[in-house]
């Protein structure tokens, strides 16, 4: 199981959040391409990748001399069905404020 910590705390960089988002646009690919207009070394995008491979949120497949990236779909779910687990939280405090600017609306002036 992903550890939804260690996937938020990679989430929390632009650029990591940015490849993440390419591969899922994009599909697999290989890591030059995920280079590209990030202004950013090689191996400073293999770092990046390093840190999103451990939090799970990125696999990568050897293909002769070319590493190809593309998105676990495990960690990302694991992100959604946590996400998702909060809705019942979101919705009871957004009614509550309904109710309160329903009574703050219904007061005399």
């Amino acid at each position: 199981m992903t550890d939804l910590v260690s996937a938020f705390s990679a989430l929390s960089d632009r650029t990591r959040f940015a490849i993440v988002e390419q591969l899922m646009d994009g599909g697999e690919l290989p890591a030059g391409d995920l280079i590209e207009g990030k202004g950013m070394s090689g191996a400073a995008i293999s770092r990046h990748l390093k840190v999103l491979r451990e939090a799970g949120l990125v696999q990568q497949r050897v293909l002769g001399t070319q590493r190809l990236y593309s998105v676990h779909s495990e960690g990302l779910r694991a992100i959604a069905e946590w996400t998702i687990s909060k809705r019942q939280f979101w919705e009871s405090s957004l009614d509550r404020l309904g109710d309160i600017l329903e009574r703050e609306n219904s007061w005399p002036t």
